[in-house]
């Protein structure tokens, strides 16, 4: 389990690197910004483990 949250922290590192880079997150906003995209990223590695609801 180390192995995937290693590699989710990875991934927010880099997108949170990309919305500096690109002036959408300022050092005030950094703390709440990095939590939201941890979280997402997070959500969307481990809602991948479940089944995909059926779409009607």
């Amino acid at each position: 389990m180390a192995s995937i949250d290693e590699q989710i922290l990875k991934v927010t590192k880099e997108v949170v690197v990309k919305f500096i880079e690109a002036g959408r997150v300022s050092p005030a906003g950094f703390n709440d910004t990095f939590k939201n995209v941890y979280n997402t990223v997070k959500e969307a590695v481990h809602g991948s483990d479940e089944a995909p609801e059926p779409e009607d």
